[in-house]
């Protein structure tokens, strides 16, 4: 029997938060364990590491993570995250949903990461789960780039691909970034 429990990084869930919500988690519960019975083993780049796209009937369990941006200041709140102050669309703001997928591990392939500390490990170890699900991504618009702050993270050293990207590459990401940014932000509660 597939029992999945939630990554210690997952807030998809929580009353308050910042981007991604779900907002039916019975129902959402329903159509991700029927869409990861359904899923294609096969096309998962990393064995055990399966990206489940849903079935547009449980758009409707989930808020996006991102709307349109205003001119309004009253439609903006502010919100720590990874310990910066950062400002936010109100959630009222969020953009209809047009893609829903969720990112859902084996407990194999998730106690395999090298990001999950011991205290996490012994927990998913404890639950009895056969999955962990370590994302939940409603989505709208295109595909988004990396933030703004995180590309210039990356350039000054904080991944390694970014070392390699020719002028012209960067370039174009940073027209990319700023194009998408310009229109979209994030949402929270």
């Amino acid at each position: 029997m597939t029992k999945i429990m939630h990554s210690n990084i997952v807030t998809a869930f929580s009353a308050t938060t910042i981007g991604s919500k779900v907002v039916d988690p019975s129902e959402f519960e329903k159509f991700l364990l029927d869409a990861l019975a359904k899923h294609d083993t096969a096309t998962d780049k990393v064995a055990g590491q399966h990206f489940i796209k849903m079935p547009s009937a449980a758009f409707e369990t989930v808020s996006t993570g991102v709307g349109v941006r205003t001119d309004n200041p009253e439609d903006y709140i502010l919100r720590s995250y990874r310990g910066m102050v950062d400002i936010y669309l109100r959630r009222e703001s969020a953009a209809a949903v047009e893609s829903l997928a969720c990112v859902v591990y084996t407990i194999a392939a998730y106690l395999a990461d090298p990001d999950i500390r011991q205290e996490e490990a012994a927990r998913v170890q404890e639950s009895g789960a056969t999955h962990v699900l370590v994302a939940v991504l409603a989505s709208t618009g295109p595909r988004a780039p990396h933030s703004p702050k995180r590309f210039v993270a990356n350039l000054a050293g904080g991944n390694r691909e970014a070392e390699v990207w020719t002028a012209d590459e960067i370039r174009a990401k940073a027209i990319e970034v700023k194009a998408y940014h310009d229109r979209w932000c994030v949402v929270a509660d």
